[in-house]
C-alpha cells in the first residue's frame, strides 16, 4: 500500500452497508490507489490512514453522506478533512467504464477534482437529525394507521349485512370508538367479524397515540430551536419538522432560495414551445419536502383569504390548477427559506414573540390607539396587530414598525400639547 506524503490528492470513497471503497487521486487524476474496508470503526480508522495529511488532501467526495456513508463523513470530517457529498455515477460513465466499487470510488474522487455534482453534506448531529427520525417514526405510523384503515374496510364490505349497514356510513373515528368498545356477538361469522374489527380499532388507536406523541416531541425541538419556522402561516409541526430535516442543521450549505426550492421539487421548469411559453411542476427533488410545501399550499388555499383572491386571478387569467399550485409552492418556498436564514442567525433564540406581543399591546393601550387604527396606517389588517400581540404570529419587521408608528403619533400629541401650552 502506497500513501502519499507530499503531493496534493483528491479522495472519492463508494459506501455500502458492509464495505466502504476508497481510490485516491493525484493532483493531474491519475489514481494512485483504491482499496475497500470495512464500514466499522476499525475500518474507519483504517481508511483515514491510508488518507494521510489533511492538509494535504483537497477533499473527499463521498456517497451517501446521509445513509451508508453518515458515520464515515462525521469521521471524516472529526479528522479534519474537507467532505463532500457527490452524486452517483452518471449513466454514461457506467456505460463507458462499466459499474465496480473502485470504479466508482474513483467517480466520486474525480467529481471533487472537477468541483462538479458536488455539495456540502447535511450535518447529522443536532437538532434537525433529530426531527429526521422522529418524521420518519411518525410517517411509518401513519402508514400502518392507513393500511388498518383500509383493511377494516375492506372487511366491512365482505361483512354480514347487519354489520356492514351498522358502520360502513359512520365517519372513520366515529367508527373505529364504536368498534373497539363493542362486545362481538351473534353467530359464528359475526362474533369473528366483530373480534376481528375490534383489534384492528384497538391498534389503529394505539397507533395513534404514538404518533401524535412523536408529533408533540417535534414540537417542543421546534419551539426551542425553530419558532421563525413554526410562525409561517399555515405551517404544522409535522411540515416544519420535515422541512427543516432537509435543510439540515447547517442550511447556510443551501446558497439561495432558489436552490431550496430545487431541493423541494418547487423550482419552476421550462416547457415552452414555438409561440407558448410556460412552465410546468418539477418531478425532482426531495418529495417529502415538496408534500410539505403541496399540504401549506391547499390550507392556504381554502382559509387564506389573499392566496384565495390569488387563485380566483389567475383562474380567470387562465392558468391551470397544477401550474397555480407550482406558483404557490415556489411562494412559501421562499418564506420557508427566510426563516431557514433567520434560525440560522439565530433569531430563534429572541425574546418570546408572546412577551413582545404582550408590551406592543401595553403601549397601543396607553395611547388610547385602537388596532385597526394601527393596521390602516400600516396597511396591514387588524386580525394581524391582534395575532402579534397575543404571540400567535412571530413578525418582528411588522412589530418593530407598529412600534415606531405608535411612538410617532406620541411625538406628535406631545408637540401639539406644547404649542397649545406656549
Amino acid at each position: 500500500m502506497m500513501t502519499p506524503t507530499t503531493r496534493t490528492i483528491h479522495a472519492g470513497v463508494d459506501t455500502h452497508s458492509l464495505t466502504h471503497t476508497l481510490a485516491l487521486l493525484d493532483e493531474r487524476g491519475r489514481v494512485i490507489e483504491t482499496q475497500t474496508f470495512r464500514a466499522d470503526p476499525k475500518g474507519y480508522g483504517q481508511l483515514i490512514d491510508m488518507i494521510g495529511d489533511p492538509a494535504l488532501c483537497a477533499g473527499v467526495g463521498v456517497e451517501g453522506t446521509n445513509s451508508y456513508g453518515a458515520a464515515l463523513s462525521r469521521r471524516l470530517a472529526d479528522a479534519g478533512y474537507t467532505v463532500y457529498e457527490v452524486l452517483r455515477p452518471k449513466r454514461s460513465v457506467r456505460r463507458n467504464d462499466g459499474k465496480s466499487d473502485p470504479i466508482d470510488a474513483i467517480a466520486a474522487a474525480r467529481s471533487v477534482m472537477a468541483g462538479d455534482g458536488i455539495g456540502v453534506p447535511k450535518a447529522s448531529d443536532g437538532w434537525c437529525e433529530a426531527l429526521r427520525h422522529l418524521t420518519a417514526a411518525r410517517g411509518q405510523l401513519v402508514t400502518s394507521m392507513t393500511a388498518i384503515s383500509n383493511c377494516m374496510d375492506g372487511l366491512l364490505t365482505t361483512a354480514p349485512e347487519p354489520l356492514r349497514e351498522k358502520y360502513r356510513a359512520m365517519p372513520t373515528g366515529t367508527r373505529i370508538g364504536k368498534l373497539a368498545a363493542c362486545r362481538p356477538s351473534g353467530d359464528l361469522v359475526s362474533q369473528n367479524v366483530l373480534a376481528s374489527l375490534k383489534a384492528l380499532a384497538l391498534s389503529w388507536r394505539e397507533l395513534r397515540e404514538r404518533a401524535e406523541a412523536l408529533e408533540q416531541r417535534m414540537r417542543l425541538i421546534l419551539e426551542e430551536n425553530a419558532r421563525p419556522l413554526l410562525d409561517v402561516y399555515c405551517m404544522g409541526a409535522v411540515s416544519a419538522a420535515q422541512l427543516a430535516a432537509i435543510a439540515g442543521d447547517n442550511p447556510e450549505r443551501i446558497r439561495s432560495e432558489a436552490a431550496f426550492a430545487k431541493l423541494c421539487g418547487a423550482c419552476p421548469l421550462p416547457a415552452s414551445s414555438g409561440k407558448t411559453n410556460r412552465h410546468r411542476l418539477n418531478r425532482g427533488g426531495s418529495r417529502q419536502g415538496n408534500r410539505a410545501l403541496h399540504n401549506i399550499a391547499l390550507v392556504r388555499m381554502r382559509h387564506h383569504r389573499p392566496t384565495r383572491d390569488y387563485v380566483a386571478r389567475k383562474t380567470r387569467e387562465g392558468k391551470g390548477k397544477l401550474e397555480i399550485m407550482r406558483c404557490l409552492k415556489r411562494y412559501i418556498a421562499r418564506e420557508v427559506y427566510r426563516a431557514l436564514i433567520a434560525i440560522r442567525n439565530g433569531e430563534a433564540g429572541r425574546e418570546p414573540a408572546c412577551e413582545r406581543g404582550a408590551r406592543l399591546r401595553e403601549l397601543r393601550v396607553s395611547q388610547g390607539i385602537t388596532q385597526q387604527q394601527v393596521g390602516e396606517a400600516l396597511c396591514v389588517s387588524s386580525s394581524r396587530i391582534s395575532e402579534i400581540e397575543r404571540g400567535k404570529r412571530d413578525l418582528p419587521e411588522l412589530e418593530q414598525r407598529a412600534t415606531q408608528w405608535i411612538n410617532s403619533i406620541t411625538g406628535q400629541k406631545q408637540h401639539a400639547q406644547t404649542l397649545d401650552n406656549v
